[in-house]
């Protein structure tokens, strides 16, 4: 934060700015702007830990975690050009609330797996996921670009760009954030409820880190059914703490459903339109 408040002195104080803070007096365009930080906040925060939950809690290889993951990036696929020509012809306002809320129902969805769900349940959450997403992806660009001047539409289509990083590294560090406090506050309670043996507070934090990602921390050589426990208790943890971070994502969605309703198509949308497939 105080990075980007001296960023934005110094770009008042300099000649030729890296970013003309005036871009921002455009209500449309910062609320463009916003809603990628918060939609990307959403979705990589959120899609993070699913790697972990198929790899780690289901066992998957990491090719199998990504055949699972298709129905996604199917659904983006498919939906980019619907939402293309519904933004078109409706405007860009309807289609981005609508793609929030679709994202929002599908992070609670996700919110709501556990160890024996299925590949259905799954893809389903996660084909909702990604046509919620085609048409922020689609829109967010032409409201960005297309409210800024035609001579600065190279600058606000690299701030698009910059938006998703920012919250796609925000989301990552605040839901890995929600994670690790949800982890840190039950693992000791379930541990203990399942009647294993007392942990040291160096031992406890090393399994904390390591059911933050959805391993069970069993040491070599344990019996086999301690070690049944322990992986019970540490997939048990984890998607406790996988459940919450969605939730918030899913509460990330739903802000960014108001702050769609802010945005509108601008007077270069077409000209927003080439720079965002470029």
């Amino acid at each position: 934060m105080v990075g980007f408040v001296l960023f934005a002195l110094w770009e008042q104080r300099v000649k030729e700015p890296l970013i003309p803070l005036a871009l921002f007096r455009s209500v449309p365009l910062s609320a463009g702007v916003v809603l990628m930080v918060l939609m990307a906040i959403a979705f990589m925060g959120g899609l993070f830990f699913v790697t972990f939950y198929l790899q780690n809690v289901h066992g998957m290889s990491p090719v199998d975690a990504g055949l699972h993951l298709l129905p996604l990036t199917g659904m983006m696929i498919v939906g980019s050009p619907l939402a293309g020509a519904m933004i078109t012809k409706v405007g860009p306002r309807i289609p981005l609330a609508g793609g929030m809320a679709l994202t929002a129902i599908a992070m609670y969805g996700m919110s709501t797996l556990e160890k024996g769900t299925g590949s259905g349940p799954m893809s389903l959450w996660f084909a909702v996921l990604g046509l919620g997403l085609a048409p922020v992806m689609v829109g967010a660009t032409e409201v960005i670009v297309g409210n800024a001047p035609m001579e600065l539409s190279g600058v606000a289509g690299g701030l698009q760009q910059a938006a998703m990083q920012i919250g796609g590294s925000l989301g990552t560090a605040v839901l890995g954030a929600v994670m690790a406090s949800k982890v840190d506050n039950d693992l000791e309670g379930n541990w203990a409820d399942a009647g294993l043996p007392p942990l040291t507070p160096e031992q406890a934090a090393q399994a904390s880190e390591a059911v933050q990602v959805g391993v069970a921390p069993v040491p070599e050589g344990t019996p086999e059914q301690v070690a049944a426990q322990i992986t019970d208790v540490a997939h048990d943890t984890f998607l406790s703490g996988m459940s919450l971070a969605s939730l918030v994502a899913a509460g990330v969605a739903v802000v960014a459903v108001l702050v769609a309703f802010l945005t509108k198509r601008g007077a270069n949308a077409e000209a927003g339109a080439g720079v965002g497939h470029i």
